[in-house]
């Protein structure tokens, strides 16, 4: 199953049988809204809090994609998830909720496909049989906690990106139908210095590039195997970068193949979302509501989504560490 230094390739490919995907009022109005199952009209979605708002969320995209798959939450061999919020909170009171066993993981914004990487990791190893792997965001919690809370109006620089609002579960599990998860790449830590929370994008970038070129070189495969290699959430700033890097790199991308959830989730020149979008939502709302459903019409037959995450705290923040960042690749084709 380990295939070069650090990539599962799955012999017997674990199957995506359901998703579920909510969002909040900006995503509603960005390109992809008709892809999601659910949009909210409002941040507060019925909750006296904006962290109870967010745990909302997760509770109803993993709702929805046990509906979708026609299971119960008793079904569940394990969930596994994480979030943003201190002590991963979003998900561990979803899990009370759902009632699964629980694995809870942190990879801040990679979050979606290191939950979705440990989730096909269990199914193909026998370890379990169906596995639900979640994460979530919400743009004020995340103001709130790491930057600057929504009242105080604080304008941000152009390199800093917009958190979604939202979350994404999907149900993995030995057969059936629906997607196949092929391999999974773990990125390493990677950490150049910068310490400015507003350009994520750039701290980010790096951890994208190494764990791209990790997986082309434990897989064998050229960047042309995959009809799109779609990063997490670099966004407007860090894109760019990781494009020219690759570049630099001898692994040269094609712009119709090389893209970014944090560019595609909104109409970055229309709405004010600064460089993108970011969050642990991110790359989970795209990738369950949008990509899939490409892969599902025939428009895609192989992509390689690398979800992106910046590991700082406020604490980290307040005592001048720098960010290190870190991304986690999965592959993901159509059914034979």
């Amino acid at each position: 199953m380990l295939q070069g230094d650090r990539t599962w390739v799955f012999q017997e490919p674990p199957v995506i049988l359901a998703t579920g995907t909510v969002v909040g009022p900006d995503e509603g109005q960005g390109p992809l809204a008709a892809e999601f199952d659910l949009v909210h009209p409002d941040w507060e979605v019925g909750q006296p809090s904006w962290e109870k708002a967010e745990r909302a969320l997760l509770e109803q995209a993993t709702d929805i994609a046990l509906q979708h798959a026609k299971l119960k939450s008793d079904d569940l061999s394990f969930f596994v998830g994480g979030d943003l919020m201190n002590q991963i909170i979003s998900n561990t009171f979803a899990a009370r909720t759902l009632g699964a066993p629980y694995l809870g993981v942190f990879g801040a914004c990679s979050t979606s496909m290191e939950s979705l990487a440990l989730a096909s990791l269990i199914v193909a190893s026998g370890a379990g049989k169906y596995v639900m792997a979640g994460t979530c965001s919400h743009n004020c919690t995340a103001e709130k906690q790491f930057r600057y809370p929504t009242e105080y109006g604080s304008q941000k620089p152009p390199t800093a990106q917009y958190t979604v609002t939202g979350a994404g579960a999907s149900i993995v599990g030995k057969q059936g139908e629906g997607p196949i998860i092929t391999a999974a790449t773990i990125g390493k830590i990677m950490d150049l210095g910068i310490t400015d929370p507003f350009n994520m994008g750039a701290a980010m970038a790096p951890a994208a590039v190494d764990t791209i070129q990790g997986h082309l070189e434990d897989t064998g495969r050229s960047p042309g195997y995959y009809d799109a290699i779609i990063t997490g959430d670099l966004a407007g700033v860090g894109h760019p970068i990781a494009t020219d890097l690759l570049k630099r790199n001898g692994v040269p991308m094609q712009q119709t193949q090389f893209l970014d959830c944090g560019l595609m989730i909104f109409d970055v020149q229309n709405q004010k979302v600064q460089a993108g979008g970011s969050g642990c939502a991110c790359s989970a709302v795209v990738t369950y509501g949008h990509l899939l459903k490409r892969i599902a019409k025939g428009e895609f037959k192989r992509i390689l989504v690398v979800a992106t995450g910046a590991l700082l705290s406020p604490l980290s923040f307040q005592q001048g560490e720098t960010i290190p960042c870190i991304a986690h690749a999965v592959a993901i084709e159509a059914p034979n």
